[in-house]
């Protein structure tokens, strides 16, 4: 209920050893080695994030026991008032206690380099947790809530933003069964922890490797893959992989049904749904879907019904091609099947718009990247980006970057820490963390929002920036697309500041970052050559944007056909036949390649556990951004009253306002199914400026 946690010039601390062109502070900082610190004998240790308990491992005990305490009396104060606004602030105030230490912690427990700092962050959330789960059993606490909301004058006297961060509260109550009677309340914290415990359990089973005995595989080509004695383990699908039986063999073995995960899903399935039905809902997606832009599981089997159809004729003409491709390069073996399309329409792209990332990646020095995304928040926003010297202790590896976010007229809005280089064990994934939400103090002041942005690119070194390929370029721009959401969210709840908001919502933001960055004009302020200074040209640019959509329907269908799997997973129960034969028929009817035997993709599929009956957000999210690009950034990138309108309408409200309302007011209308479809399938259409720069 009450932690809405999460589905980047140093000063004299560095030294520029050389930058070949004229590069802004930001830029420079970026595009540098770190030297170190300099000898500081008497600098004061300020603790992770600037919070004085975390200059060391134990300070998460002491964090976590004032984070309780300070619970206690906000339990007692709203208990005790009188319904009314300062109910939903005192709510807040309880929630942001609580987040400001197990939202750190989530981080610090995956990303800090030291195990002590790990196991004491781990260790914080697992109390943070337990806390929690005692406040969403609470009766005298719901109740508090719960004569607010049942007095129709008091409600009708809250402003809007107060009247939904009371009624999110009230739903996180609701749904873990508290207003239930005792032996169903009980039921439901029951199967809560059920459900918990399974998720944890398919989570680890999607990434465990397949083992089959070694004579059983080919022997010219088991040195793709990891050997174990008599054995192969199989980790993965090699969709990269030119030689066609090596994909073949990484997808029968990888996907090879196992039975314990398939148990394993299949109550997870079985409890979401006993929980669902439990707290008042007839499905598990009826009980996800309340709040989101969809609304209801209807409404998104519409939506990808009618976008399956509309990409029909285009996927079609998608896999004729990849099964050109195949004829031509392996003629004794020109099936299509589901291992091949990954590879042949890389084989295409490359082929027909000679995009090969090698060739970009000295105009996108991470520096250059970083000066682009200044350059276009300045225009758009009036926001500049500022390297700060963290204090010592403040930041978890050397290699972190603190940027200051500061408008030209409001001042300091919040600060991003930029952790964007490899190092051993640090997770493998690009995303956006919060670690303090903005929210309206009772003193007036406003609690400024501190995020980081995670990253994995390879370390300058004494002659070479980091350069970034394309995808990483775009990923950067994506993730800063969901800092910036956190930065110019001026909400007055942390429950709703930034990306704290519906999950088909959440990424229209980062989502609309990457057209900014498959943009000539927003690519040229930046792209420049970190030797020579010379600009991208535009031929570039365009044709590597074309080569995105070869064979772009093929992959949208894929994912409608995911989206629709998981809708009927957490549709009605009992399901109708075994998981594995809806997969068959699901794929049939949304995808088109055929299934292959003995397989169950399902099983692998771990956006069932984060993204339970959610998974077509991604499809609505980039319908939005779609639909914003072409309405207000399409015309000029760098337009500031578009920028401006964007930011009012959007951004400044997280998910403190109903998600259709915001993407209403900037659209100036509110969008239907099928401009939610359009929107997609236009951005197929290939550019006609670059079919006449390609025919010259």
């Amino acid at each position: 209920m009450l932690c809405a946690r999460r589905l980047g010039g140093f000063g004299a601390g560095l030294r520029v050893r050389w930058v070949s062109t004229s590069w802004s502070p930001v830029g420079a900082a970026f595009n540098v080695q770190p030297q170190g610190r300099r000898l500081d004998l008497f600098g004061e240790r300020r603790g992770l994030f600037g919070v004085p308990e975390l200059s060391a491992p134990e300070g998460f005990r002491v964090a976590q026991e004032k984070a309780l305490r300070k619970t206690e009396q906000l339990v007692g104060r709203v208990c005790s008032a009188p319904p009314g606004p300062q109910t939903v602030l005192i709510f807040d105030e309880l929630s942001d206690s609580l987040c400001r230490v197990a939202d750190l912690a989530d981080f610090v427990k995956i990303a800090h380099p030291e195990a002590a700092f790990r196991e004491a962050a781990e260790e914080a959330c697992r109390s943070i947790g337990a806390m929690v789960e005692t406040l969403n059993t609470n009766v005298e606490l719901y109740q508090s809530l719960q004569k607010l909301l049942a007095d129709k004058k008091l409600v009708d006297s809250l402003d809007p933003e107060t009247r939904r961060v009371a009624e999110l509260f009230m739903f996180d109550f609701e749904i873990s069964g508290i207003h239930l009677d005792r032996e169903k309340r009980k039921r439901a914290v029951d199967l809560n922890v059920k459900i918990l415990d399974l998720s944890s359990a398919f989570l680890m089973g999607t990434h465990f490797p397949s083992r089959i005995e070694k004579h059983l595989l080919p022997e010219h080509i088991r040195h793709h893959f990891e050997l174990a004695g008599d054995h192969v383990l199989v980790d993965g699908l090699r969709a990269e992989v030119p030689d066609d039986l090596v994909r073949e063999a990484a997808y029968k073995i990888f996907l090879y049904p196992n039975a314990g995960q398939l148990k394993c899903l299949e109550e997870l399935l079985s409890n979401r749904d006993l929980l669902a039905k439990l707290v008042g809902y007839s499905t598990y997606s009826h009980r996800a879907l309340q709040g989101t832009m969809a609304k209801n599981p209807e409404t998104v089997m519409q939506f990808l019904e009618k976008l399956s159809d509309k990409l029909s004729e285009r996927t079609i003409k998608d896999f004729e091609m990849i099964r050109g491709m195949k004829m031509k390069l392996n003629p004794q073996n020109s099936e299509l099947m589901p291992w091949d399309p990954p590879y042949y329409s890389g084989v295409l792209r490359a082929e027909r718009y000679n995009s090969e990332p090698s060739l970009y990646c000295p105009f996108f020095s991470l520096g250059a990247c970083m000066e682009g995304l200044n350059i276009l928040f300045n225009r758009l926003f009036g926001i500049s980006l500022y390297v700060e010297q963290p204090a010592k202790g403040e930041v978890w590896c050397e290699d972190v970057r603190k940027l200051a976010v500061v408008h030209e007229s409001e001042g300091l809005l919040g600060y991003i820490y930029c952790d964007f280089f490899q190092r051993a064990d640090k997770p493998h994934q690009d995303c956006h963390f919060t670690i303090r939400g903005g929210r309206l103090k009772e003193d007036g002041d406003y609690q400024l929002p501190v995020v980081v942005l995670m990253l994995n690119l390879p370390h300058p070194s004494k002659n070479l920036p980091t350069l970034l390929t394309p995808g990483m370029m775009e990923n950067l721009f994506h993730e800063m697309g969901h800092a910036m959401h956190s930065m110019l969210g001026r909400t007055r709840y942390q429950h709703v500041t930034g990306t704290r908001c519906p999950t088909d919502f959440a990424e229209v933001p980062s989502i609309l970052m990457e057209y900014f960055a498959n943009d000539y004009r927003v690519v040229h302020q930046f792209a420049r050559h970190y030797q020579t200074g010379q600009s991208l040209p535009r031929n570039m640019v365009s044709r590597l944007c074309e080569s995105k959509k070869v064979c772009a329907a093929a992959d949208m269908q894929l994912q409608v056909f995911y989206a629709a799997l998981d809708q009927i997973y957490h549709g009605k129960h009992p399901l109708r036949s075994s998981t594995t034969d809806i997969l068959r028929d699901t794929q049939e009817k949304f995808y088109g390649l055929p299934y292959v035997p003995n397989t169950a993709w399902q099983l692998r599929f771990s956006h069932l556990v984060g993204y339970g009956a959610k998974y077509y957000s991604y499809l609505v999210s980039r319908a939005v951004a779609s639909m914003v690009w072409r309405e207000c950034f399409l015309r000029d990138p760098f337009n500031r009253a578009a920028g401006e309108r964007y930011r009012r309408e959007m951004l400044a409200h997280g998910g403190g306002k109903e998600p259709l309302l915001m993407v209403q007011g900037v659209l100036q209308k509110c969008p239907s199914i099928d401009d939610f479809v359009n929107a997609l399938v236009s951005d197929l259409d290939m550019d006609l400026e670059t079919f006449l720069m390609d025919s010259e």
